[in-house]
């Protein structure tokens, strides 16, 4: 397991303990990870693959958050641990994922004697901070043609590639709207050479 290459930010006696403290976990793709009102038992650095955060309403609506990738750990894993509170949200493996699962009794620990550590969880909790005050934004201040455009650039960026493989039902999950609504947006902005729809995928033209 090269921790190093994945967490180049922390030192050798960082790595060395929490390699120590931690077990390697595997989730298959399409497996949750996590669901509303679980405890959290451990905190998790993702070490390969990719992971969905979605937060759901009372009547069963799911609204996308945010990825977890490799160097990435779940902010709120980490809150929650902490605090020995109950999950908000839903977390489900895109691929095939790694993880390195750090069991909450080493929380305190690691917080006190690793600065390193210290500075990693408020960079984290600082990231997913102003990623969901742009969820909101689009949420609060912008229309659904606006939001659309707002998840696809995130889609694209986030994958790294100009070509993405989604369904119109799964955009229309994600943003808590209807599949009707979302194939109609999407054949205006291929209309406008924005981007290209084929089966199951998108790809960027001008976006």
């Amino acid at each position: 397991m090269q921790l190093q290459e994945i967490f180049p930010q922390f030192d050798h006696s960082l790595l060395e303990h929490i390699e120590k403290i931690g077990q390697v976990v595997e989730f298959e793709e399409g497996e949750m990870l996590m669901r509303p009102g679980q405890y959290f038992k451990n905190s998790l650095l993702i070490l390969d693959g990719r992971v969905k955060l979605y937060r759901e309403g009372e009547d069963g609506e799911e609204f996308f958050l945010y990825y977890l990738e490799k160097g990435n750990a779940c902010a709120l894993s980490m809150i929650c641990a902490t605090k020995n509170e109950t999950s908000a949200i839903k977390a489900k493996a895109m691929s095939r994922v790694k993880a390195l699962a750090i069991p909450i009794q080493f929380m305190d620990g690691l917080m006190k004697d690793h600065r390193q550590w210290y500075y990693f969880v408020l960079e984290t909790y600082r990231a997913r901070f102003e990623e969901l005050l742009d969820v909101i934004d689009q949420v609060v201040f912008h229309s659904m043609d606006q939001k659309l455009e707002f998840y696809l650039k995130r889609q694209f960026d986030s994958f790294g590639s100009d070509k993405i493989a989604i369904t119109h039902q799964e955009i229309a999950d994600d943003l808590n709207s209807s599949r009707e609504v979302i194939s109609r947006l999407l054949k205006k902005l291929e209309s406008q050479k924005r981007i290209a729809i084929s089966r199951n995928e998108i790809t960027r033209l001008d976006f």
